[in-house]
């Protein structure tokens, strides 16, 4: 276990080395935007050995109030055209040093945001979200570990295609629902071995992946860590993938709905809290079939309680919500089964390896924003000691007596707006930011004209 865990990591001396044999020429300095994505620079790594890891790196901070277009939004406090769009610091987390292995002689680290001045946190990145929620938690005397199961879809078609057809008739790497199955999924070893060796080579280590129920669909899984290294293993990961992709001439995406008559893409994501080397989930209390302690059942029903008040951290785009469609594997209800795929937060394992799963989030979901959500709502339920609801048992989806989760952005974010618990688990001014930021998208999408109302009333109006 130790040495799958430390393949590809790199220490400072580890990387000088490489770097004086020339085996590491270039180290990409990264950190998330409010997407998810990956923006930074690449530094020559002499240079990075010089200068970076004394003085760190700089960065635009309209980098945190853009659009998916890279387009600067007003509205925004920490960030606009009167105070002229200055830099933040970027602080290089060295414990997420690694070998980008799918790329030639590169090294990537993820990095903190700072204030430019005083190299305090910039509280509204998201990376600093999580770390904000893991300091409570701490507080508290617990750690979290998670995990996050992403799924996607692959197609022959590369990038540049795909965006010439206008995303329309890709052909998926796949022409059959390939669940579990070994022969569909052998037709795709070229692109999916290659993601397991590169990522376990970039100290990302892999359990397993697998075809899923859509044309083309598939999921890789990598090993559970504490919460800040699984969200930086799943940033990289999605990083690795795109770019192998690219590389192979083919495509992927982590969209939450691809196709209206495809299944949705999510991002299970698992979580349990330690103390002390042991599961604190563990216990002799019994709720329903499950037994666990009291911490198990008030963060379960703390999670549950708030799931709706921070939705968009879940279900963060306006494609997010056609995910939700009930006999489609994706959870339309908020409930609580054990080992019940059609709940919204499925209980499994036992023993050490008991935890939580939550079904909620799509895998356009920005880990860091994801694992904060299920944090901020867990620790209110253990501060409340929230009881959960009985355990459900049957079809969720035929149960219209639960409630529902937030089916559009709109709702969600109006939900998001008006919580006063997303205001005091987040801060004021982050909760600020991130409403304006989902109100952004989804005044993007309200002013924009679709394919969908093209094909309607062109012709037919």
């Amino acid at each position: 276990m130790a040495g799958l865990e430390n393949k590809g990591i790199l220490t400072l001396n580890s990387l000088k080395q490489l770097v004086d044999n020339e085996e590491i020429t270039t180290v990409i300095v990264a950190f998330t935007d409010h997407y998810g994505r990956l923006l930074g620079k690449r530094y020559d790594a002499d240079f990075f050995l010089e200068s970076v890891i004394d003085d760190g790196a700089h960065a635009c901070d309209y980098l945190l109030t853009t659009d998916m277009e890279m387009e600067p939004v007003q509205g925004y406090e920490s960030a606009n055209w009167e105070l002229g769009y200055g830099d933040f610091h970027l602080e290089p987390d060295f414990g997420t040093l690694r070998k980008a292995d799918w790329l030639p002689q590169t090294a990537i680290v993820l990095c903190d945001i700072r204030d430019i001045n005083d190299h305090q946190p910039v509280f509204t990145a998201p990376r600093s979200v999580l770390r904000n929620q893991i300091a409570q938690l701490n507080e508290l005397g617990f750690q979290s570990s998670a995990a996050s199961e992403l799924e996607y879809y692959l197609f022959e078609n590369d990038f540049r295609e795909a965006n010439e057809l206008k995303y329309d008739d890709l052909k998926p790497a796949g022409w059959y629902l390939e669940d579990y199955h070994i022969l569909q999924g052998t037709r795709t070893e070229f692109f999916t071995a290659a993601a397991r060796r590169h990522l376990k080579n970039s100290g990302i280590p892999v359990e397993n992946s697998k075809g899923e129920w859509g044309l083309g669909q598939h999921e890789l899984n990598v090993r559970y860590a504490l919460t800040l290294e699984m969200a930086d293993r799943h940033v990289i990961f999605k990083q690795c993938m795109k770019e192998l992709a690219d590389q192979l001439g083919v495509s992927v995406t982590f969209m939450a709905k691809f196709h209206e008559e495809r299944a949705g893409s999510s991002c299970h994501i698992h979580i349990s809290l330690w103390k002390q080397g042991q599961n604190i989930f563990v216990g002799d209390k019994a709720y329903g079939p499950v037994k666990g302690s009291n911490e198990f059942g008030w963060f379960l029903g703390g999670w549950m309680k708030y799931a709706a008040d921070v939705m968009p951290f879940y279900a963060p785009t306006i494609n997010s919500y056609k995910r939700f469609v009930d006999a489609s594997w994706a959870p339309t209800r908020i409930a609580w089964s054990r080992d019940n795929r059609t709940a919204g937060f499925r209980v499994v394992g036992e023993g050490k390896s008991l935890r939580i799963e939550c079904r909620i989030p799509g895998a356009d979901c920005n880990p860091y924003l994801a694992f904060a959500a299920a944090l901020a709502c867990g620790i209110q339920g253990i501060k409340e000691k929230i009881t959960p609801p009985e355990c459900f048992t049957g079809d969720v989806y035929a149960a219209k007596e639960l409630p529902m989760v937030p089916m559009t952005l709109k709702e969600a974010t109006l939900r998001f707006r008006q919580s006063e618990f997303a205001k005091s688990a987040f801060g004021e001014k982050v909760h600020q930011h991130y409403t304006h930021f989902f109100e952004t998208e989804i005044k993007a999408y309200e002013s924009s004209v679709t394919d969908w109302e093209r094909k309607r009333y062109f012709e037919q109006i």
